[in-house]
């Protein structure tokens, strides 16, 4: 049985997903499957799919589902994969050719059932690494430890193993299309630290119409996923007091946004969200107003 999936969550992308399937078709090691989560596109990628399928070049699995967004896309991978590790690489994103090789022989040496996982590095298209590099005298942290502790900056790779992700599925909202990802991975920071390694096991291109470039929108469009996120985030028993207090003042935000009367009824720290009060009404005016001039 391969011991990895790569799975990639796709919507209307068909103009771009050729990078993935390319890198991916070409990787020194083959022993992985590649699960395209087709979020309900209109264009062409079945077809296109389909076709890299009749080519037999890698084992590829292929689902269709009405959309979600991209946790919902995370949900149903989650629930299909069943490889003991699985990576997410995004539709607009693509593997250098000895990643799959580099993950499972770093596995193979190092992994264990103490640990929840792999960090790497994500790179630009050029070849820069994203952020700053693992710290090179730590062998393992939890993720939320790397920037909130070490001063990791940037978007870094997760190598996942597969039956600690079917823990902590993302909450879904009726006409919302976002919950931060980030929620199940710093719920397993509860219970277990990953293993770093300094490779660059993902190339990145930020594209206009990716999520990172319109987060405004994401905040106004989906207030109560956003919500959802910061209450969690303020439960976390290993975070500073100034954390917490952020995600409060986001909370605060958000509850505005989605009009919710309750959201001190539904706090988990009450002092901290009415001391959030004035900070979040003033985010929510800004968010409201800048949103309007992207």
């Amino acid at each position: 049985m391969k011991k990895l999936t790569v799975f990639t969550p796709t919507y209307n992308r068909a103009y771009c997903l050729h990078n993935c399937y390319v890198s991916l078709k070409n990787q020194t090691c083959k022993e992985f499957i590649w699960l395209i989560i087709d979020d309900g596109s209109s264009d062409e990628t079945k077809a296109l799919v389909e076709g890299w399928m009749e080519e037999n070049e890698i084992e590829i699995k292929y689902f269709w589902q009405e959309n979600q967004g991209m946790h919902g896309a995370h949900n149903t991978a989650y629930k299909i994969i069943n490889t003991e590790l699985n990576v997410c690489i995004d539709s607009d994103d693509y593997m250098p050719l000895d990643a799959v090789e580099k993950i499972i022989r770093f596995w193979n040496q190092y992994g264990n059932e103490e640990v929840s996982g792999i960090i790497g590095l994500d790179s630009y298209t050029d070849g820069n690494v994203i952020g700053t590099k693992l710290p090179v005298n730590l062998k393992k942290s939890r993720l939320f430890d790397l920037y909130n502790k070490h001063g990791v900056t940037g978007d870094k790779k997760l190598v996942y193993r597969t039956e600690l992700t079917k823990s902590f599925p993302y909450p879904l909202f009726t006409n919302e299309r976002y919950v931060g990802l980030a929620y199940k991975y710093h719920m397993l920071d509860k219970q277990y630290e990953m293993l770093l390694m300094n490779e660059i096991l993902c190339c990145v291109e930020y594209l206009p119409d990716g999520s990172s470039y319109n987060m405004l929108n994401q905040y106004l469009k989906n207030p109560r996923g956003f919500a959802f996120y910061r209450k969690e985030m303020m439960k976390l028993p290993f975070a500073s007091s100034t954390f917490k207090f952020r995600q409060a003042i986001h909370y605060v935000s958000s509850s505005f946004i989605s009009k919710n009367k309750n959201f001190l009824k539904e706090t988990p720290n009450i002092m901290l969200t009415l001391f959030a009060i004035p900070l979040g009404i003033t985010l929510y005016f800004y968010i409201t107003r800048k949103a309007k001039t992207v």
